[in-house]
């Protein structure tokens, strides 16, 4: 670079997880492989990634996606929000893709900052044939650095494609294209180096993150010819609970008494296990069905899918919302 180059002028805050980005294998008698790739491992091996902007790298976590918590990610926000007033342009996080999808959308509650967040994984370990990391990490570099992004919230960038934190979903196990957006495609791609958004993304506004301890909120998913037996003693367990309904919002009608019986004693978020379109308001009216449930005191999450609607609801709790608060979130947040 020369003096002349502006990516001199831009600085970029790498935050490195583990995941498979990081995972090869350890030379060990096991035969798999493990995330022991340092962030600076990871940077070296992206051709270009210096030529975007100064590079700042930090390993904040070393572990599978699996394993990150709540906790963790809550941790990562308090980072980003230094990293927001330490002169950083934009910050790429790099983690598991398991739970990238959840971290990623928790980060879009809570953080506040203005510089833009990416996440970005990898399918392909970094050893395999045809790895993605690399590709991943530099198409995410130069998404985070990029003035048309900043204000749109936290973002997800793999495969070229940009989606939002919000929307983003992982949909196959394996493929190198398993990330999408089924409610509205992505936000954008990266496109010789350039990121092309499509349009502006209304802000929702931040949850406090929690200053004390975080409270239970579990998911209990409906399935063919369940007594709902897993929903039995959860009023002495849980803070918080999200029901993966069927289609629009449907249980057994064996569930409808020990639901309305919870909701009289935590707040109960009805979702649909599907995973894209809404849950009804009073299309049926069935025992079990969208309106019945409605009238049992359980709140509709929208088009919210279960994994966010949880995590949704337990930020809101964190945060002492009443009843109505998360209702009303709940209507604004999807």
């Amino acid at each position: 670079m020369n003096s002349a180059d502006p990516t001199l002028n831009r600085k970029l805050l790498v935050l490195t997880l583990g995941g498979t980005i990081a995972m090869t294998h350890t030379g060990a008698s096991v035969s798999g492989v493990v995330p022991n790739l340092t962030g600076a491992d990871l940077v070296a091996a992206v051709p270009g990634l210096r030529e975007v902007a100064e590079i700042v790298v930090e390993d904040f976590r070393q572990m599978p996606g699996a394993s990150l918590t709540i906790n963790d990610i809550v941790s990562l926000v308090q980072r980003l929000a230094q990293a927001d007033h330490e002169g950083f342009h934009g910050v790429v996080v790099t983690q598991g893709t398991d739970t990238l999808e959840e971290t990623a959308y928790l980060t879009d509650l809570y953080y506040q900052g203005s510089a833009p967040v990416v996440f970005t994984g990898a399918m392909r370990t970094a050893a395999a044939a045809g790895a993605d990391g690399p590709a991943n990490l530099l198409a995410s570099a130069q998404t985070a650095v990029a003035s048309e992004v900043r204000g749109m919230g936290v973002l997800v960038v793999l495969s070229d494609e940009i989606h939002a934190a919000r929307h983003v979903r992982k949909m196959h196990t394996t493929s190198t294209g398993a990330f999408a957006s089924p409610q509205t495609g992505p936000v954008g791609y990266v496109e010789e180096g350039n990121p092309h958004v499509r349009g502006i993304l209304a802000p929702v506004p931040p949850v406090p993150r929690p200053s004390s301890q975080l409270p239970r909120v579990e998911l209990v998913t409906a399935t063919l010819g369940s007594d709902g037996l897993l929903l039995d003693g959860l009023e002495d367990k849980l803070d918080g609970l999200v029901i993966a309904a069927f289609g629009v919002g449907h249980v057994p009608e064996s569930w409808c008494a020990r639901l309305e019986a919870l909701a009289d004693r935590m707040p109960v978020v009805l979702a649909s296990r599907i995973g894209a379109g809404p849950i009804l308001n009073s299309t049926y009216a069935f025992p079990g069905s969208e309106s019945d449930l409605r009238s049992r005191g359980l709140i509709g999450a929208g088009t919210l899918d279960p994994y966010k609607a949880r995590l949704l609801l337990g930020a809101l709790l964190a945060a002492g919302s009443s009843r109505s608060e998360i209702a009303k979130a709940f209507r604004e947040r999807h």
